[in-house]
This record gives structure tokens, sequence and C-alpha cells, in this order.
């Protein structure tokens, strides 16, 4: 364990559900059937649920969606299908995963009512996904010493494809000059952290708790899990959200370690969907720096939650922000949709 690691305090249970509230819960898998040097297969799965004033719940949507992205080849979109169907999808085949996916998403779905739903949060989170799914290989680098090793001659052949792309400083708090990950890059060692155990979040007695998902996850697998509870306005009171994220890796040996997680708390006006406040609680991240870029939550204070995504993406930038909290701050867009569910 490296002694310059972030925040260790992981989540140990999922919020009872509140009667009159709405949860949308979504899993993202990023599995490597074919090894660390072959296709990553990206399953993603949600759902949102509202629970009766008297408890009762109900699936008011689902979404899914399955992907196969060639890694080694510029994270190209090789398979994309979804469910519910989604009319030109298959456009996106061919594009890199990460650069300008977002962007030709949006325009894929237009008319389409897609906007707000779990699909398309699913869809939002592929490029992340697909980012973060690196760690893995790196995780099996470390344990392997290829990345000490300067007479591995594979060594340059695997190193993950696209972890130049993130290799820019003072792209976040984690990535900033002289931190922690910087220094590693500039002695040409990424620097591997291992997270904390990643406690279970099932919550007993509570079949309704979070979607069912694919599976237990294999060895070198991880899943990003998320989870936003929207409690409406009563009386005039601001309409509560509770969210939070957990990007998980599960090792050769079968532990699940943690590799990010956040919760998030907002109020919002429901008269007009504008933050009233937020704030972001840093649970793990991986890097003595990383905790620095969750005050980044509080300016959310005074926006609208309309077109929240576009400006968390343009003005959210540089060593004050997280990467991943700023993906935790943009679903809050989606918490309108949510509440008319009620």
């Amino acid at each position: 364990m490296d002694p310059r690691h972030g925040t260790h305090d992981p989540t140990r249970a999922t919020p009872t559900r509140v009667p009159g509230s709405v949860r949308r819960t979504t899993s993202v898998d990023m599995l490597r059937p074919d090894g660390i040097d072959g296709a990553l297969v990206l399953i993603g799965v949600g759902r949102d649920l509202v629970t009766a004033t008297d408890g009762t719940p109900s699936v008011v949507d689902t979404g899914r969606f399955d992907a196969t992205i060639d890694y080694a080849d510029a994270q190209r979109v090789v398979a994309l299908t979804s469910t519910p169907v989604i009319d030109g999808l298959d456009t996106l085949l061919g594009r890199s995963a990460s650069t300008g996916f977002r962007a030709a998403l949006t325009d894929v779905v237009a008319g389409q009512h897609i906007v707000g739903r779990p699909l398309y949060q699913l869809l939002d989170d592929l490029p992340v996904a697909t980012l973060i799914s690196g760690y893995s290989p790196q995780q099996a680098m470390a344990a392997e010493g290829a990345w000490r090793d300067d007479t591995d001659r594979n060594l340059q052949r695997r190193k993950p494809e696209g972890l130049e792309l993130i290799q820019q400083a003072d792209l976040c708090a984690g990535w900033k000059t002289g931190g922690t990950i910087m220094d590693g890059m500039t002695k040409g060692l990424p620097p591997v952290v291992t997270g904390p155990d990643a406690p279970s979040l099932t919550t007993d007695g509570d079949p309704w708790a979070w979607h069912d998902m694919p599976g237990e996850l294999p060895a070198g697998a991880m899943r990003r899990r998320r989870r936003i509870d929207v409690h409406p306005s009563i009386d005039g009171a601001p309409v509560v959200v509770d969210a939070m994220f957990r990007d998980s890796h599960v090792d050769d040996a079968g532990n699940e370690t943690i590799v990010h997680e956040y919760t998030v708390l907002a109020h919002v006006d429901g008269s007009d969907w504008r933050v009233i406040s937020a704030q972001a609680t840093p649970q793990v991240l991986p890097w003595f720096e990383c905790p620095e870029a969750a005050a980044s939550a509080t300016r959310l204070a005074g926006d609208l939650l309309d077109g929240l995504r576009a400006r968390v993406r343009a003005e959210f930038l540089g060593t004050t922000t997280c990467t991943h909290l700023n993906d935790a701050l943009r679903a809050l867009e989606d918490v309108p949709a949510l509440a008319r569910a009620l």
C-alpha cells in the first residue's frame, strides 16, 4: 500500500428506501474475457424504481447496453446494442469510445426521448468506464513486475492503450503537476495503488434496493455502480438528492477492492430546479491529492439542473476538480426526470 493513498472510508450500506421517493441504480461491468491484451466488454444495466407512500416498489424504467471495445486499436467501439433500441446507435461503431463519443451520442439520441432515462445515463458512462478499465491491466502488470522491469521486451506493447490520453499535467486534482501521479510518470513508473476492500451494498430484507446485475465479477473485472435517490418537496421544502458511485476491481484472488467512491448530497428548489446546495464526500480515492477536488461540488449552488452535463464538462476543469466526481455531478441533470416519475 502506497502511503500516499487518498481517503479510505468506504460506504458500508445502502440507505433504506424512503416512502414517496424514486431511486435510480445503474452498473457498468468492465470485462476482459480474453485477457488484458484482448477486447474490453462493457455491460451496462440500470433501473428507475418508485417507492410509493405505502412502501410498495414499482419499476418505472429500465435500460441496458452491451458493447465491445477494441482497446488496443484506439479504443474503437466495434459492437454496441441497447434496450430500449436507439435508432442510429450503429453509427457510433468504429468511433473512439473516449474522444468525442458523448457529443456523437447526443446527436444520435436527439428526438428519441432517451435523455433523462437510465439508458442514457449508462451510455454517458461508457467513455469513463473505458477509461477507468485501464486500472485492471495496470494492476496485472504491477503484479508481474512489468512496469519495473526495464528488460521486459513486451512492456511497451502491453501498456494499456489510452494511458497516454490521461497522461496530462493538471487534468484534475490527482494529476496536478508535482503530485503523486505526475511524479511517478516523470520517472516512467505509472503509480498503481490498491484500495480498501469493498463492503457489500446489499440491503438485508430489501431485494429492491438495487437492480439485478449480470453476476459475480470474474478476476480482472471492474464495475461502476451508481445510485441516485430523489425525495420530493413536501410543503415547499427543497427536493433532497442523495447520490453515490463506486468503482471497484477484482484481483486474481477474487478480492474486490474500491478504486473511487464518492457520495453527494444536494438540495434543489423543485419550482425551477435550481441547486440550493451541494456537498461531495470522498469515501475512497486512490491518491493523496485526490480529495482536494471534493470542494468543487459546492460550485453547483445557484445553477439550474437543465444543461448541467454540458456546463460541468465545459467549466469544471483543472486541479480543483475530479473527472469522476464530475460524472457524478453531471448525472444530477436527470433529477427532474426522476422526480416526474413520482
